[in-house]
């Protein structure tokens, strides 16, 4: 998992390539949907960070069997699984296949493949020996071309090659922040706090602490946060520990939030870490701070003694669904 994490930049121009030999064709659309369910749907929601201010029209990620009833043939959709046998992904995308839309799908094979080479739609072939989430660049990179092939966003491709050479240049000041992070959490639960743009890499951070570390976190979005969670956390009694990423595209509003709502975490006693993301672009700073967390989850596993890559409960509780 170590080495999938450290190989992110290899990722991004992988992804690239893959993309540019599928030849997927371009659709004016009025809308872009990825459909998905965890490590192939989070890299819709980064797409969605990462273009946000620059979209023309609505990206949205649907994890769920049915598409919102507002989609129809002016739509596009990615279908996005990385086996090609999520369930969820199938039942929506076929759907979007009955409303119309213009769709295309990603993956490593399975229903998915098959579905799209029976209808001829535009598929991009994944390489097939990663854990799904250890594929997020992949899904971001392939979120996000789709997206501008959906025409409702720019083509960010030199954005992303620079990126994935900024990383490979941080890789090694990466492994050190997190190594020192890692150390300081331990294994204390967490709520990682994430405004504009890192909401996404929030909701991140939290998964790959649930999968890689086997521990508990969850993601919290600023301001809405500040008009619920407060309360709780004015307890002080939680046992939990918080993250608060940091951006300089936050408004002035947000950082101001974000630094409030730390200061009243941290006087409950409550470990607090403020993170502040790095990098000249937007896609720098965004797939810098997914990196972060990839590699603090990874640190976090070792410190608990747990392997970061089975996901035994995941898995039986899928074949103890497909009994019934």
């Amino acid at each position: 998992m170590l080495s999938d994490v450290l190989d992110i930049p290899d990722h991004i121009r992988d992804a690239l390539w893959r993309v540019d030999s599928a030849q997927l064709k371009p659709v004016q659309s009025v809308g872009f949907v990825v459909c998905g369910m965890g490590g192939s749907a989070i890299g819709g929601e980064l797409a969605r960070g990462l273009l946000s201010d620059r979209l023309s029209g609505p990206l949205v990620v649907v994890r769920s069997y049915r598409l919102p009833e507002w989609v129809t043939d002016e739509w596009a959709v990615l279908g996005s699984s990385y086996s090609g046998e999520t369930e969820e992904t199938l039942s929506s995308f076929r759907e979007a296949g009955q409303e119309g839309a213009h769709r295309w799908a990603a993956g490593t094979g399975g229903q998915l493949a098959d579905e799209a080479r029976n209808s001829g739609l535009g598929m991009v072939g994944l390489p097939g020996n990663f854990q799904p989430r250890a594929t997020v660049a992949y899904m971001t990179v392939v979120a996000t071309c789709t997206a501008h092939l959906a025409g409702i966003a720019p083509d960010v491709r030199g954005e992303l090659e620079r990126a994935a050479d900024y990383l490979e240049e941080s890789s090694d000041s990466l492994q050190a922040k997190a190594n020192e992070l890692a150390q300081q959490i331990g294994e204390v639960p967490l709520v990682v706090h994430g405004a504009d743009m890192t909401v996404s890499v929030a909701r991140r951070w939290a998964s790959q602490f649930n999968e890689n570390a086997k521990q508990f976190a969850f993601s919290a979005e600023i301001p809405e946060a500040n008009h619920n969670l407060m309360e709780a956390w004015n307890e002080g009694k939680g046992g939990l520990g918080a993250v608060f990423l940091t951006d300089q595209g936050q408004t002035p509003r947000e950082r101001r939030r974000m630094q409030l709502t730390a200061d009243a975490v941290e006087r409950t006693g409550a470990p607090t870490f403020t993170i502040e993301t790095e990098g000249a672009t937007k896609a720098d700073r965004l797939l810098w701070s997914v990196m972060l967390g990839d590699l603090v989850s990874v640190a976090v596993a070792g410190i608990r003694g747990v392997d970061p890559l089975p996901v035994n409960a995941i898995q039986d509780f899928k074949r103890r669904l497909g009994e019934h």
